[in-house]
């Protein structure tokens, strides 16, 4: 049987209210495993914590879990980067190619690809941590590209109704995505005048 039939929202929503006695752990757990088995559905399960926990909380729980996941994956990556499996893997192409990226512009490429809620995240993780990243620029980076994607996805997904009532509403998630964008620019622009001071001991 094809998981991806399993994992509907209908389906996922049936679940999360069956496990609703056990708190926010389903929802954390269910974004939590996204970076190890990629089949989750990342649209489905956010916008199910979302109509489930509500809009908040729901942002919240999936956000969290989704940084839990990635993080591991980053550390444990790092610990064994030098295990013959793990060479091997950074010698295909397209780990190649997204470290290479990694290594230039570390900060915007994980906060620009974490932005989307499709893609190849164990990738990015795994290039990230391959390409020596500091594991506070991964974190900062990590967060604020998330935290932005989560949003709009729980802010979409926690009442789809009211879009097809209210179209003007999608302008909000517009301008939030844009003025995120800003922010995180001059994050970016922070952690490079870090690594630029740091790399010549003279500034």
């Amino acid at each position: 049987m094809d998981i991806s039939s399993l994992l509907t929202e209908d389906n996922l929503q049936d679940l999360m209210e069956r496990y609703r006695s056990f708190g926010p752990l389903p929802g954390i757990l269910l974004t939590f495993l996204k970076s190890f088995i990629p089949p989750l559905p990342t649209l489905v399960i956010v916008g199910v914590n979302a109509a489930v926990y509500g809009l908040w909380l729901g942002f919240f729980y999936s956000w969290l879990g989704l940084m839990l996941g990635c993080t591991a994956t980053f550390l444990i990556v790092r610990r064994i980067a030098r295990h013959p499996y793990m060479q091997r893997f950074a010698d295909k192409p397209k780990v190649k190619r997204s470290m290479e990226w990694a290594r230039r512009n570390a900060f915007s490429y994980v906060m620009l690809l974490s932005l989307f809620p499709v893609g190849p995240f164990v990738v990015i993780n795994i290039a990230a941590a391959l390409a020596g990243m500091r594991l506070r620029s991964f974190a900062a980076a990590l967060a604020i590209g998330k935290a932005i994607m989560v949003f709009a996805v729980s802010y979409i997904g926690y009442d789809l109704s009211r879009y097809a009532e209210h179209p003007v509403q999608v302008l909000y998630v517009v301008v939030f995505l844009a003025a995120s964008i800003l922010v995180s620019k001059k994050i970016e622009a922070f952690f490079a005048r870090n690594a630029a001071k740091q790399t010549d001991p003279d500034q």
